[in-house]
């Protein structure tokens, strides 16, 4: 595929054409006001020639008096650049013709002539010509006899005045355009250089120089919009390149300890020879290890799906007290052995998919279970709010979340234990998974923790269509 040319060759070609149109549209209107300056001063200077040669010729009356007007006839002629005068009878008879220019070819070349005056230009062997016709009537040299007269100035000094003008002009606008061409260049690579730097800085950008940002107050106007995006963009690269570093050392050390626990008890149980039941203890406790890994395998492929391979979930209505209550069958015995109530309040109806629901309402349930203390009760709240939304809330009493760990409660292996100790409450996956499937359905969740006693709130909303799809 051919590469487009670069910005600079295109706003430097756009100055170029934009400079030759405007300088040749002036130079145009320039040339042409010109000539049609010298063209009007040569009219008027034939209008004047005309009318002083008529006012002559109105007294003639015989040939004497013709012959008296033929000496100033060559002073008028000879004051007005030496224009030349050809006056011919109404019957083609010749009355008067200056010496200096013979104009009998082209008064046998007034074809269609109509009267009044005419302004033609005339070519002989020689010069150049302006020529005036006029036909005059009730002036006759005899009894009234009409004539025409043909005045004739030449226009070669103009012609020459205009040759040489139109050269230099068209020289001067040449040289303009290649002028202000090259101008639009340095302009245009001028103008390129704030790009340029953010080029450069952009290029020495790597995962360990993440924190480089563009400063907007230095950057024109026109790329401030730019810095700005650039910096978010970075922002967000920066914070997902910390989350998988995080979410890699987060792995390892998941996965470091059942593996240790596991390579330290086979190699106790290969130090000896063990009875049956010795190595089925073992067998079983390595079953709890690989069953914990296996769950948290599943979680991160869940969340990997989830972010990386959407696709539609399967929506149909539910009616939540219903599930809820499946739930609390499936969470009975846990909680009895704990000494934990479970209590459902109101019902609602919504529109999701019932396995990613259950996963995400089941995560809570354990979640608050394993936090609640004996004797206490786990609540699950269901409403259907005036716009027809889907409140549901799960509460429970024990020792409060601190405000701090509250915006990182849904993160990726976030423990609000910062010693990070396994202790049987997972690998701090579930939550970021109810995240997920909340968000998939288009709703929103979140987490107040006051006074000994945490309530997440999930929201769905009306429409059964979710906001993202997700592959379960």
């Amino acid at each position: 595929m051919r590469r487009p040319p670069s910005l600079t060759l295109r706003l430097t070609v756009l100055f170029g054409i934009a400079a030759a149109t405007i300088f040749l549209v002036f130079g145009w209107v320039i040339s042409r006001s010109i000539e049609n300056h010298f063209e009007e001063g040569d009219i008027a200077e034939l209008r004047i020639i005309a009318s002083t040669i008529e006012e002559g010729l109105s007294g003639v009356r015989t040939g004497a008096d013709l012959v008296s007007l033929e000496r100033r006839f060559e002073d008028i002629l000879t004051s007005h650049h030496r224009a030349s005068l050809y006056i011919l009878g109404d019957d083609k008879r010749l009355i008067y013709t200056s010496p200096e220019t013979d104009l009998s070819t082209f008064a046998q070349s007034l074809n269609g002539y109509a009267g009044g005056d005419s302004v033609r230009r005339w070519r002989d062997a020689q010069h150049n010509y302006r020529v005036l016709i006029r036909h005059v009537g009730e002036h006759g040299i005899t009894a009234s006899t009409p004539y025409t007269m043909i005045i004739a100035v030449q226009i070669d000094f103009h012609l020459r005045f205009l040759e040489r003008f139109r050269r230099t002009l068209w020289l001067m606008i040449a040289s303009s355009v290649a002028i202000m061409t090259v101008m639009g260049w340095i302009a245009v690579r001028q103008g390129h250089a704030p790009l340029r730097d953010i080029v450069a800085k952009i290029r020495r950008i790597s995962a360990d120089e993440l924190s480089t940002r563009l400063a907007p107050e230095t950057v024109p106007g026109e790329l401030t919009d730019l810095a700005v995006s650039f910096n978010e963009m970075l922002q967000r690269v920066d914070e997902a390149f910390h989350r998988l570093s995080d979410f890699n050392v987060d792995i390892a050390h998941e996965l470091r300890t059942p593996i240790t626990n596991l390579m330290t008890q086979t190699q106790v149980a290969l130090s000896r020879v063990r009875t049956i039941d010795e190595y089925r203890e073992i067998l079983y406790s390595n079953m709890e290890e690989y069953e914990r890994m296996a769950q948290m395998v599943g979680d991160m492929l869940f969340l990997a799906q989830s972010d990386n391979h959407p696709r539609k979930i399967d929506a149909i209505d539910l009616e939540m007290a219903r599930e809820v209550r499946k739930l609390f069958d499936y969470y009975e015995g846990w909680a009895e052995e704990r000494g934990v109530t479970l209590a459902l309040e109101g019902t609602a109806m919504a529109t999701a998919d019932r396995l990613m629901l259950q996963r995400a309402l089941g995560n809570l349930l354990s979640n608050a279970i394993r936090h609640t203390a004996s004797g206490e009760t786990v609540r699950v709240e269901l409403l259907t709010l005036n716009e027809g939304e889907v409140s549901i809330v799960v509460e429970n009493p024990g020792t409060g979340i601190p405000p701090e760990h509250l915006p990182k409660l849904f993160d990726r292996f976030y423990r609000v234990d910062p010693s990070r100790h396994r202790n049987g409450s997972g690998a701090g996956l579930g939550l970021a998974i109810v995240k997920s499937i909340v968000e998939a359905h288009g709703g929103t969740i979140d987490v107040i923790s006051t006074a000994g006693r945490t309530r997440f709130h999930i929201l769905l909303p009306r429409s059964s269509t979710p906001a993202t799809h997700i592959h379960v």
